[in-house]
């Protein structure tokens, strides 16, 4: 056995109820890493071809990597990964919080759940001791608060981990995210619909066991510089202003997704700014376990509220943007509570906020009617941009599919648009279905190929593609050196998927100034398996090469070109930003095209962006060639 890897993968069948344990190889733990490789590889062996993400044998998987339990700083971690209900692709997001590290006291690195379990169950882990417990008059229905709470309350300690789903999950609505720890999310992809439609309402875990590494005297004196590191300037940002800080500064660069993603500039952006937030409503700052930057910024409504007094909830740039700025939001209170919704009841704030956009703008052009929003009198003036009430009360609405209105959003905009016809697909602002991130791709060119060519649909965590545009690498308005654009880009999702995989949080990425060699010798202190900077890298683009497989094989079932779900969307090439910094710019479809080209070949695909022969086999895929 190595150290910190249990090599302990567990496998429940829901519709049996049988719990098996098995051994992953220290072969397996090396090319995978965990987490997003872990979560990769199982989904390409196990998940049958074209299924729907709600069939029963559509694996679940919960993995994470080889140093929570550790002083690695920002360790406790984990990745969750299944067939993603908004794109039918790979789906996978990762969580901060305490659960990472009690899964792993309890000697486990990786869960596999398949079938369904035949009424309402949670599943908790304690030690070596594996109980599935029905639920349904206890827990389905209520909110993830409340489930957190009641769970450690049945068993009088406040120590048990829980991550879970809210009433979104269990009503399978495509925005569904996984809640734990009451501010720590899976949030992308849709992967609480899966934990509902295998009626799982939460997983639990309670671990004892001790945390061994392979050098401790070396991994101490090491963990220790990197705990000060981290205390450092390399994450100086998200102590202080945490993300929030982005407003003003993308803002001031015309690229701050405003009105439906119509223009990148507000002038209003100075009520919801991280300036504003720090001085009228943060409430605390706060971290994860074994994090020591407490980026997590708590922000609370007064007492004296008139409408939602004493809400607190966590905030952060992702759904500022999307719930701010996206519907022409200035009322920060209503932003506070509307996260609480998201957060409480199970719902995306990125992904549920662009679809907030998309429904304001659908209203806006007759689309979606005053009668779908049903009798609430909340809506007695319709859906009109920036009317706050009636943004939390649809938050709300799409929580719990309660009304017409709900029920349609409650699936995301791009389901939406097929739903209701007509050009609402041409405001639709995802990339595989899942909503933009906080970043107006018109004024950032290098973004804009690397969100669309993102595995999970649109991401600005695969390659940190944005940062290229901000430090003026490349010319953000043009698609000039695409073969350079491309390189850089390949070369960063092989250090995000080793990020992804191992799993730390990407705000400590800094504090290796050495990059993946620096990252390699840690990870073989803690684990004693033998591993390079070139092996650490390879695994990186082997695990990111493998997702595409999996994307490849499920777009072929769907007969769809992998190279047609690599774009953006309409609006990106057809209508310019309206004002601001980047008044008339727009993505010029010919040149991003090109440079979606380039970038396949720096990976070492082929023009249609299928990984060559060649590729795979560099890569150790060799069982996928031939499978394409």
């Amino acid at each position: 056995m190595v150290e910190a890897y249990t090599q302990v993968c567990v496998r429940i069948n829901l519709t049996t109820g049988e719990i098996k344990k098995e051994k992953l190889s220290q072969e397996f733990c090396k090319n995978y890493i965990g987490g997003y490789g872990f979560v990769t590889k199982i989904l390409w062996d196990e998940c049958p071809t074209g299924i729907d993400p709600f069939d029963p044998r559509n694996p679940f998987i919960m993995a994470i990597g080889p140093f929570p339990g550790t002083i690695v700083p920002t360790s406790s971690k984990y990745c969750v990964g299944a067939k993603a209900p908004l794109s039918d692709r790979i789906g996978f997001g990762i969580s901060s919080g305490s659960c990472g590290a009690q899964m792993r006291r309890t000697g486990i690195d990786m869960l596999i759940l398949t079938g369904k379990a035949p009424e309402p169950v949670f599943i908790f882990f304690d030690d070596d001791a594996i109980k599935i417990i029905p639920c349904k008059e206890t827990l389905w229905g209520k909110d993830i608060w409340f489930t957190e709470d009641e769970i450690r309350n049945m068993y009088g300690d406040q120590r048990i981990s829980v991550m879970g789903i809210g009433p979104a999950g269990e009503k399978l609505a495509k925005l569904a995210c996984i809640t734990n720890d009451r501010a720590r999310q899976v949030g992308r992809t849709g992967l609480g619909a899966v934990m509902g439609s295998k009626h799982v309402k939460a997983l639990a875990f309670r671990g004892t066991k001790p945390i061994k590494v392979a050098k401790p005297e070396e991994f101490m004196i090491k963990a220790k510089e990197l705990i000060q590191l981290a205390n450092g300037k390399d994450t100086l940002k998200y102590r202080d202003l945490g993300t929030p800080i982005n407003v003003m500064k993308f803002n001031d660069l015309g690229v701050l997704p405003t009105k439906n993603f119509q223009t990148g500039y507000w002038d209003k952006a100075d009520a919801i700014s991280g300036e504003t937030i720090d001085e009228k409503w943060v409430v605390k700052k706060t971290g994860c376990s074994q994090c020591p930057i407490a980026c997590d910024h708590l922000c609370g409504t007064k007492p004296d509220d008139p409408d939602w007094p004493n809400v607190v909830s966590s905030i952060d740039f992702e759904s500022i943007y999307a719930i701010g700025s996206v519907c022409l939001i200035d009322h920060f209170p209503a932003i506070i509570k509307a996260v609480e919704l998201c957060d409480k009841l199970g719902i995306d704030t990125m992904t549920g906020g662009t679809t907030l956009g998309f429904a304001f703008e659908a209203y806006e052009k007759g689309f979606i009617t005053k009668e779908m929003l049903g009798d609430n009198p909340v809506y007695k003036n319709g859906l009109q941009w920036g009317d706050y009430k009636a943004m939390v009360q649809l938050v709300e609405d799409m929580c719990y599919r309660s009304t017409p209105a709900g029920d349609l959003l409650a699936d995301g905009s791009r389901d939406a648009a097929k739903k209701l016809g007509g050009d609402t697909w041409k405001f639709s602002q995802d990339i595989k279905g899942l909503g933009i991130p906080g970043y107006e791709l018109k004024g950032l060119t290098t973004a804009s190929i690397g969100f669309a060519v993102s595995l999970r649909g649109a991401c600005h965590l695969r390659s940190g593609s944005y940062g290229y545009d901000m430090k003026k690498t490349f010319d953000r308005k043009t698609y000039d050196q695409a073969d350079k654009r491309g390189a850089a880009l390949a070369g960063q999702e092989a250090f995000m998927a080793v990020i992804d995989s191992l799993v730390v949080c990407k705000f400590t990425r800094g504090i290796y100034h050495r990059g993946l060699p620096e990252i390699a010798e840690v990870y073989e202190m803690v684990t004693g398996i033998p591993m390079t900077g070139d092996e650490m890298e390879m695994a990186g683009h082997r695990i990111h090469d493998l997702a595409k497989c999996f994307n490849i094989r499920e777009a072929k079932a769907a007969g769809i070109k992998p190279i047609d779900e690599d774009t953006l969307p309409w609006r990106n090439f057809n209508e310019p930003n309206l004002d601001g910094p980047t008044k008339g710019w727009k993505n010029d479809e010919v040149g991003f095209k090109k440079a979606i080209v380039e970038y396949y070949l720096a990976r070492g695909w082929d023009e249609r962006g299928y990984p060559t022969e060649k590729t795979l086999k560099e890569r150790g895929l060799d069982f996928v060639v031939g499978k394409l």
